[in-house]
């Protein structure tokens, strides 16, 4: 028999407990930056310490679950389980084209439910989330998803499509920079998800860093959004993911996951008009996802630890800025595992990373039921669908000798460094000068065929040994 709400509440309130103080609140106002660290309104340190909740980007147009669940009953049990920070996907489609949802349900197991949505529009019931987030004490992050409504990352990797410009992708950010802009419980933007080189693609193809190309060239995207944004709303956290694939100055590519290369930076740091508003937010997963060459029977936390070294966790350790992972999950079954390579042993080492290395933030993909990497059941209940899984996140939630609100001493190692794996790519002769793009030449091809459903639509970076699908689920 299932464990009460009230049982299940009080042992995830002891695991937080035991790890340290209790996860912030929003009580106040913006955020900011000094180094490696996000501070508050008062200049005391936070950890972002969230939860993924998606939908808006999706075809529904609204986050899941408020078929059969009352939109506060879900940010309830977010708060109860200690996070602080709600990430809420969206897509241009929805910023432009918003309509009444037919997603949302007013009836539940227990009487009437959403009754206050009634007729509103996407961003009508998105106003109403943030509103009672704020005011239960939680905070939002907006995630620029992708553009047209649906499934997972834009697959071209960029930023913009042939019906969303990147002066459509500059003009949403602004309108919700001002729709929100006297809301603290917005803590800023998450610029673009997941910008990378497209399957079986090569680099120039999709998203670039440093390249100088203004088609795909994210730094420089990302500084034109972020300071668009901050002209409107000086007050936002400006959130920028890494990209797949990257070539050095020297012409060294590696790869990583869809966003989680923020090796680019060190070389060619963005800069934003309104200081101390910047962030790094980059994404990480296990094999499930895809069986990337450091998964293997040689895999140990320390070979873990240098592949997010090398592609950012540097960034907080050399105090160039925050960093925060925007994504990472796991399957319930897979939790407990500790085989070298597998799935368990890349997750439990990630969040031993992060309990070592409090100034690092995160939000786990994600609270939705419906995800293979779901906290919840698919009915939405509030308590956490795998009290083990739970039970790690709570130690990361406020680590011990830290608290969100609270300044203390963040540990950390300093000064590690690891030399850059070349990717097996090979740099076509005499590339041409920009605008045409540095043409890598993949070594193989992406494996046909998939048994992922139409929610788990795979993103990859481009064909390579391994080749590299990206993130499962919708995301």
């Amino acid at each position: 028999m299932a464990l009460t709400s009230l049982v299940v509440g009080a042992l995830v309130a002891a695991a937080v407990a035991a790890a340290g103080p209790a996860a912030a609140t929003a009580a106040g106002g913006y955020w900011h930056t000094s180094g490696s660290r996000i501070l508050d309104e008062n200049n005391q340190r936070v950890r972002l310490a969230g939860i993924n909740w998606y939908g808006f980007e999706t075809a529904d147009k609204v986050v899941h679950g408020l078929w059969n669940t009352d939109y506060r009953t879900i940010v309830d049990g977010i708060k109860a389980s200690g996070y602080n920070v709600i990430r809420l996907p969206f897509s241009n489609d929805v910023v432009e084209h918003p309509v009444v949802p037919a997603a949302v349900g007013f009836y539940g197991q227990d009487g009437p439910v959403n009754t206050d949505l009634k007729g509103l529009d996407s961003l009508g019931v998105m106003d109403h989330i943030i509103d009672y987030a704020g005011q239960i004490g939680l905070k939002v992050n907006l995630d620029d998803h992708r553009s047209e409504a649906g499934n997972s990352a834009e697959q071209n990797g960029l930023w913009h499509t042939p019906e969303y410009p990147e002066s459509a992708w500059v003009n949403d950010w602004t309108t919700l920079a001002r729709r929100y802009g006297d809301n603290p419980a917005v803590i800023g933007a998450d610029l673009r998800n997941e910008p990378h080189t497209p399957a079986g693609g090569e680099y120039g193809d999709g998203a670039t860093w440093g390249t100088g190309n203004p088609a795909t060239d994210f730094r420089l995207a990302a500084q034109k959004a972020g300071n668009a944004i901050l002209a409107v709303n000086p007050h936002w956290l400006i959130s920028v993911e890494g990209i797949s694939d990257y070539v050095s100055d020297d012409g060294v590519a590696d790869s990583d996951w869809w966003g989680g290369n923020l090796q680019g930076v060190k070389e060619h740091p963005l800069t934003l008009d309104v200081p101390d508003q910047l962030a790094y937010s980059p994404h990480d997963y296990g094999p499930s996802e895809f069986p990337q060459s450091w998964f293997n029977s040689q895999t140990t936390y320390d070979s873990l630890t240098a592949v997010w070294q090398k592609n950012w966790g540097y960034l907080a350790d050399e105090d160039i800025a925050p960093v925060w992972v925007g994504e990472f999950g796991v399957p319930n079954a897979d939790v407990a595992g500790t085989a070298p390579g597998s799935e368990g042993q890349w997750f439990s080492s990630l969040v031993e990373y992060l309990k070592n290395k409090p100034q690092l933030g995160w939000t786990y993909w994600a609270l939705n039921g419906e995800d293979r990497y779901g906290l919840l059941d698919s009915q939405y209940r509030s308590t956490p669908d795998s009290a083990a899984k739970q039970a790690l996140l709570a130690t990361i939630q406020a680590p011990a000798g830290t608290t969100t609100t609270h300044g203390g001493t963040l540990a950390g190692n300093r000064g590690f460094t690891h030399r850059r794996r070349a990717a097996p790519f090979l740099v076509s002769a005499d590339p041409p000068p920009w605008p045409a793009p540095l043409r890598l030449r993949p070594l193989c091809t992406p494996p046909s065929g998939s048994a992922r459903t139409e929610r788990e639509t795979p993103r990859s970076s481009p064909a390579s040994p391994p080749c590299r699908p990206r993130s499962g689920s919708i995301r």
